[in-house]
């Protein structure tokens, strides 16, 4: 993987997604990685994600095809993803950030050590199962495209948790929304409901009644309908 084009992201999708992820690892260790793996699963997921850049000793890379070959023939299912962008957008995706590239000297330019990186990593570029070039994606499209060819699940819908509170006691701390209703009709003052939860029928047939309680519900999906699609963008 390049540095600079998405591997971070990569990593915490398969995270977010079950795997065990280990970023920038000795090539060298991936068989003994992927042995230690099966046996120890009460201690790793049985899918682990490894990502190797050209942080490595360029003698590791070198020989990745047979250390790949050596995990395959211990009959562990691998894939390939190997991560690219073109040198454009590598050199302003740095720039922008400010990170220092791991290959860059005093005598060797950005541009020279991603024109390096791109060497270096040739032997495992030739043998990726997918190849995703990230230079017209952003962080979400990035996020999403992995989840559709690497894992062949889409992105799930967005999960709502709708919750009722009272002032008096606090705001909940993780809302990302809050609707203040306090201006509609109590049926805690009526005292013939005020035993009452606003899950049993009398209460809410009481506020169904209410034409303020109706129009305040209107607004609200309204609201959510128009708006929410955006958020989960």
């Amino acid at each position: 993987m390049y540095k600079g084009s998405g591997k971070s992201t990569a990593l915490n999708v398969l995270e977010d997604n079950g795997f065990y992820c280990i970023d920038n690892l000795p090539a060298s260790l991936l068989p003994d990685l992927a042995q230690r793996a099966l046996l120890h699963t009460e201690l790793l997921q049985p899918q682990v994600a490894v990502s190797i850049d050209a942080r490595n000793l360029p003698s590791q890379l070198q020989r990745f095809p047979e250390l790949l070959q050596e995990v395959r023939d211990n009959h562990i299912n691998c894939d390939v993803l190997y991560l690219d962008a073109d040198d454009e957008t590598l050199l302003k995706r740095f720039s922008e950030t400010r990170r220092r590239h791991p290959l860059t000297t005093d005598t060797r330019s950005l541009a020279e050590a991603i024109g390096d990186e791109s060497q270096l990593l040739g032997p495992i570029a030739d043998l990726a199962d997918l190849k995703l070039d990230t230079t017209s994606l952003n962080l979400y499209q990035l996020r999403d495209t992995i989840k559709l060819r690497l894992l062949n699940k889409p992105e799930p819908g967005t999960a709502f948790l709708v919750e009722s509170f009272g002032f008096k006691r606090g705001m909940p701390v993780d809302a990302d929304l809050v609707f203040d209703v306090r201006c509609l009709p109590n049926p805690y003052w009526k005292p013939e409901l005020r035993d009452h939860s606003g899950l049993e029928p009398e209460v809410r047939e009481y506020l169904a009644a209410q034409p303020d309680v109706e129009e305040m519900y209107q607004d609200i999906v309204g609201y959510l309908n128009k708006w929410l699609p955006r958020f989960a963008a």
